[in-house]
């Protein structure tokens, strides 16, 4: 952990520095490759580094597919529940009423109505893993930022590869953006909360003292690394490295300050609210915006959690609340990447943990369905405009072209220029990994 004193006064920890008072960036990894692996991997993978991104937005909770993307019309009333069905600008596909931006530019998205697989636990780990929660090895499976920190690193100095914008809601994480697993807490999600953006400044200390210091520590732990067997060290001086160019520059600072922003810009996005909601969640549109920007300045993987979507009771009202600002902080990104010319690097990707029950319950709720759910796609370069899968009658079961969370992952990672059929990461086992299961392969509709 790089831990740098400023000076100062304020409330204190027992070793008697003050809390607001020193700059904390990283923790030591654990395991994982060598960076000659590394480099040897990617030479057979025949891939480098690149400037694609993922923009990977969960909403937590589970969010009800047959009321968004995938309206039953002609189901019974107890099925097809109170929203109605719009046309969009792609002949004979119609979405949910309460999207009317997307409805006009949905030939920027790909509909996936046939997400199987689901293991119906309130988690993020198959939306940002692709892998299934269940035995998973030693320290737990890698979400995909953490693989591209590993494997290609930061673009540049001034930002991480991967940023997670996902926060605690209450005493639950919905979500856990930044899912390291085996590979380690030195490519865990670099979260920037309010408390991150002042330790990205430095204070009461000059670029010389830094360096300075920097070189003591190195001094510190020259022994310690050549008697270091086990990769720890190698995961800390990774950190460390990240940690001082986001210091020496303050780049990402100010890529996290949206005031920077054009106002006409934020206020296509929406302005988001800290505000939790009645069961704690947060709505947070600024991070639409803020995923923009990160990807703008290199980072290659931010992954972003809006609303909660466990709608037991109030299916209705929560959607006529929610859906909206869905539709559009999400179109406002697209639209925002297309006008940039970034649509063809970055790549967005959209959905939930598994769907919504079929029958309305009691309380005009929907309740858990793992059996099939939806996603949305856009950018990446790839084909959009169209329709994946279908669902039967009722929107329970998949019935046309069943898409499983690891095809949805190989074309994640097709899109970052790697071959998911050579390339494998050991785990902290030594056992290569190949990025996805099931020999799974991208999704040939959208490629």
């Amino acid at each position: 952990m790089l831990k740098i004193s400023a000076g100062g006064n304020g409330g204190g920890f027992c070793d008697g520095i003050a809390r607001r008072d020193f700059i904390r960036i990283g923790a030591m990894g654990v395991g994982g490759m060598t960076m000659a692996n590394l480099l040897e991997a990617d030479a057979r993978a025949g891939i480098g580094s690149s400037h694609k991104a993922i923009i990977n937005i969960f909403l937590p909770g589970g969010p009800p597919h047959q009321d968004m993307f995938d309206l039953k019309r002609e189901a019974p009333r107890e099925i097809r529940g109170e929203f109605k069905p719009i046309s969009t600008n792609v002949p004979g596909l119609q979405i949910c009423e309460e999207f009317p931006r997307m409805a006009k530019m949905m030939d920027k998205f790909t509909v996936i109505r046939s997400i199987v697989g689901a293991q119906g636990g309130h988690d993020a780990v198959q939306c940002t893993t692709g892998r299934s929660p269940r035995n998973q090895p030693p320290g737990g499976w890698p979400s995909i930022g953490s693989t591209l920190s590993k494997l290609e690193g930061q673009v540049n100095p001034d930002a991480p590869p991967f940023v997670g914008l996902s926060p605690k809601t209450g005493h639950i994480q919905w979500s856990d953006p930044g899912q390291s697993g085996f590979l380690g807490p030195a490519h865990a999600a670099f979260r920037p909360s309010a408390e991150g953006k002042e330790d990205m400044t430095l204070t009461g200390i000059t670029l010389d003292r830094l360096g300075d210091r920097m070189k003591l520590l190195n001094s510190f732990d020259r022994f310690r690394r050549e008697m270091d067997n086990s990769g720890l060290m190698e995961g800390m001086d990774t950190y460390n490295q990240q940690a001082y160019g986001m210091l020496t520059t303050g780049k990402l600072a100010e890529t996290l300050d949206l005031e920077k922003e054009d106002t006409k810009l934020r206020d296509r996005y929406g302005r988001g609210t800290a505000k939790l909601t009645a069961d704690g969640a947060p709505k947070l549109l600024d991070h639409f915006l803020l995923a923009r920007r990160l990807v703008e300045v290199g980072v290659r993987c931010v992954t972003l959690s809006f609303s909660r979507w466990d709608w037991h009771g109030g299916n209705f009202n929560r959607g006529r609340q929610d859906f909206p600002m869905l539709d559009q902080g999400l179109t406002a990104l697209v639209e925002d990447l297309h006008n940039r010319g970034m649509d063809k690097d970055v790549t967005v990707v959209c959905w939930g943990e598994f769907g919504r029950t079929p029958t309305i319950n009691k309380d005009a709720g929907r309740d858990h369905w793992p059996r099939v759910s939806m996603a949305l796609l856009a950018c990446g370069g790839l084909n959009h405009g169209q329709v994946i899968g279908a669902t039967d009658r009722l929107a329970g079961e998949a019935v046309e072209r069943p898409v499983t969370f690891p095809e949805m992952f190989a074309t994640l990672y097709h899109n970052l220029g790697y071959n998911v059929n050579e390339l494998r990461i050991p785990d902290l086992n030594g056992i290569p990994r190949y990025l996805v299961d099931d020999n799974a392969q991208p999704l040939p509709e959208v490629i």
